[in-house]
């Protein structure tokens, strides 16, 4: 859903132990939002934030570019449920190597469905139902999630073309829509485990993830 209106709104210096970044805040608001879950009225405006880590100079070259969704459980408290945190510090490390490149870090909890939603989808999944069973059995749909926002930021960034981190296509299609060009996708995998070995077989399997 197209935005009203992006505004960057800070920048900053960010030391982390990957390297120096600029870290940009951005805000973007939608009129008349489609609600993700029927039973909850959408409000008539609804305001989205993100941040982009910047390294190095993004315009002698197509730039690495990641677009991760926040994770609480993953990123902060290393949840091993989820791959969240392992592609995060992926993508950190790549930019880092390469000495260039931009982490797009959205607003959206849970594939969009918020933080609380997201505790009861593991409640959920602890009596059987995969996240995205869950997810439609609370009334939301399996992944609320849009990247016209970090589509918005690229362009307010001058920048045309990416090298993108990513297993899901939908990213991929998301920027290409945007007149955003994909020159070259680079897989977003990470070792499994026995804790989220079927999540990671439900993005593959229903969500069309890619292993490669």
């Amino acid at each position: 859903m197209p935005f009203s209106s992006v505004r960057k709104l800070a920048d900053a210096d960010l030391p982390t132990r990957w390297g120096h970044f600029r870290i940009l805040g951005f805000e973007g608001i939608i009129e008349t939002p489609e609600p993700c879950n029927a039973a909850i009225p959408a409000p008539a405006v609804r305001v989205e934030s993100a941040v982009a880590l910047v390294m190095g100079d993004i315009h002698a070259a197509p730039p690495i570019v990641r677009i991760h969704s926040q994770c609480l459980t993953g990123d902060v408290f290393h949840s091993l449920r989820c791959d969240c945190r392992q592609q995060l510090e992926l993508a950190l490390a790549t930019i880092a190597d390469a000495g260039a490149g931009i982490l797009l870090y959205e607003n959206q909890e849970g594939r969009g469905i918020g933080l609380m939603a997201k505790l009861q989808a593991y409640e959920l999944q602890e009596q059987g139902r995969d996240t995205i069973e869950a997810n439609l059995e609370l009334g939301y749909k399996a992944d609320c999630r849009a990247y016209e926002l970090p589509a918005a930021i690229l362009k307010m960034l001058d920048v045309e073309a990416v090298r993108l981190i990513t297993n899901n296509p939908e990213k991929v299609d998301a920027l290409v829509s945007a007149g955003i060009m994909v020159v070259e996708r680079i897989s977003a995998l990470v070792p499994e485990s026995d804790e989220n070995a079927r999540y990671l077989e439900t993005k593959r399997e229903k969500m069309g993830h890619l292993v490669i």
